[in-house]
């Protein structure tokens, strides 16, 4: 579950419609808006499994960087002992109001990220996004901030499902990877 660098970029992908949760006529949401709302959102949700089996969900701040969303943990969090066991995840953001909205659904595996180089550029990401507060440093393969250490993961999406509300619902589906059904694209391209 550890990497020494970012898993790779991967090429923008195309959605499709499921129309059995969209309004009749509804349009596609566009991957772009998709991932525009991945790289604005200051807080989502990623859900992990107990050893037991039993689910654990907790908000987080995100960062959107390779391909990938990035997320942190203390090496002692529920989160991170979840993730020594099992490394699949659901990562979610969006709103709860029921119109003018879109949630967004990532289902990935989280990596642990520990290259140096890529943990320096990360940090200056989680700066950029969140203000001087969130400043780390780095050494022996994770964020450092006030002398604790934070581990840092990469969740490559495998699927991804957007939920938008407005005049009418669109309901979309992205497959990447291994889940990618043949003849598929690999994965989202961020922004870098």
């Amino acid at each position: 579950m550890s990497t020494a660098a970012q898993p790779a970029a991967p090429a923008a992908p195309e959605g499709t419609l499921i129309p059995g949760f969209s309004s009749p006529g509804a349009r596609p949401v566009a991957w772009e808006t998709v991932r525009g709302a991945l790289e604005r959102a200051e807080i989502s949700w990623i859900s992990t499994v107990r050893p037991d089996g039993r689910p654990h969900v907790t908000p987080l701040m995100t960062v959107v960087a390779d391909g990938c969303l990035h997320v942190t943990t203390g090496p002692g969090e529920r989160k991170a002992r979840n993730l020594a066991q099992n490394p699949h995840v659901v990562v979610t953001t969006g709103t709860n109001v029921f119109e003018d909205a879109l949630d967004v659904v990532v289902e990935g595996t989280a990596v642990r990220v520990t290259d140096d180089a890529a943990l320096r550029r990360l940090a200056e990401r989680w700066r950029c996004k969140y203000g001087d507060e969130w400043t780390f440093d780095v050494a022996d393969g994770a964020f450092v901030h006030d002398g604790d250490p934070a581990l840092v993961f990469a969740v490559r999406p495998e699927v991804v499902f957007a939920y938008e509300r407005t005049a009418e619902h669109a309901a979309m589906r992205w497959r990447f990877g291994d889940a990618a059904p043949a003849g598929a694209p690999d994965a989202p391209q961020p922004a870098s």
